[in-house]
């Protein structure tokens, strides 16, 4: 069972800075995915297990607090927050590389459909125009044969990124990219950012900033998708306090 209050979260968006170069695994928790790997044992592990791990979500900052936890991070950082930071950082690499007359640098999105990612390689041409974008699009089905995930493999080790973004929701990509880690010969930094495709593609909307800041960015999905998010949020939301509650309780019964 994974425990919040163990866990090693980056602390801030300014320690996103400090994060080294190389082959790094960088993964997202919120609710929802404090909830998941509650029952999920490849999740909770490659959650644990990968590089950094960062607090989407308010009520992961404020519970770790309230469990007086290892790791007390300042504030929630989005997986947008990854996103911008990152492709911002290797857009001035790239730039810079450019006037020396050297490459290109490459970003490589896997996941998703081919209509997300043609819109996300339109929308890079004009904000990042100095990096290569690649995509790859997967089948779109609940587990990958052993084929297709050598095919995955395969493209991702002969684009050698400089950047590589995985997409296809949670658990499922978090779970493909430890599964698959050691197979991956790059050297690069790799976040797991599902939604954000969508909300880079412009096929779904973030939330407007004064839901973002008061913690309420749930509030706001629930609303636009009740259909998809009644379950993540009518039922996950009371769920991961009761998980809270399980964990604050049964850590006081270990003290004492």
């Amino acid at each position: 069972m994974l425990k919040l209050s163990n866990l090693n979260l980056v602390g801030s968006k300014e320690e996103l800075a400090q994060i080294p170069e190389g082959k790094v695994l960088i993964n997202t928790i919120n609710a929802h995915s404090y909830n998941v790997a509650q029952q999920d044992g490849l999740y909770a592990e490659a959650l644990v297990n990968g590089d950094y791990l960062i607090p989407d979500g308010e009520s992961i900052v404020k519970a770790c607090r309230w469990l007086k936890g290892k790791s007390q991070p300042k504030e929630r950082i989005a997986g947008w927050d990854l996103f911008a930071f990152e492709m911002k950082r290797l857009e001035r690499k790239s730039e810079q590389l450019e006037v020396n007359s050297e490459r290109h640098l490459k970003v490589m999105f896997m996941g998703s459909s081919e209509k997300v990612l043609e819109l996300i390689r339109e929308r890079c041409a004009k904000d990042y125009p100095h990096l290569e974008v690649l995509t790859y699009s997967p089948p779109y089905k609940a587990e990958f044969s052993r084929r297709e995930n050598s095919e995955i493999v395969r493209a991702i080790n002969e684009a050698k990124p400089d950047l590589l973004w995985i997409g296809m929701t949670a658990p499922k990509q978090e779970k493909w990219t430890w599964r698959h880690w050691e197979e991956l010969d790059i050297n690069c930094h790799v976040g797991t950012i599902g939604a954000v495709f969508d909300f880079y593609a412009g096929t779904a909307q973030r939330a407007p900033i004064w839901f973002q800041r008061n913690g309420l960015e749930w509030l706001y999905r629930l609303a636009k998708e009740p259909k998809r998010m009644w379950r993540r949020y009518v039922i996950g939301n009371p769920l991961f306090i009761w998980n809270i509650l399980k964990e604050y309780y049964g850590k006081k019964e270990q003290q004492n």
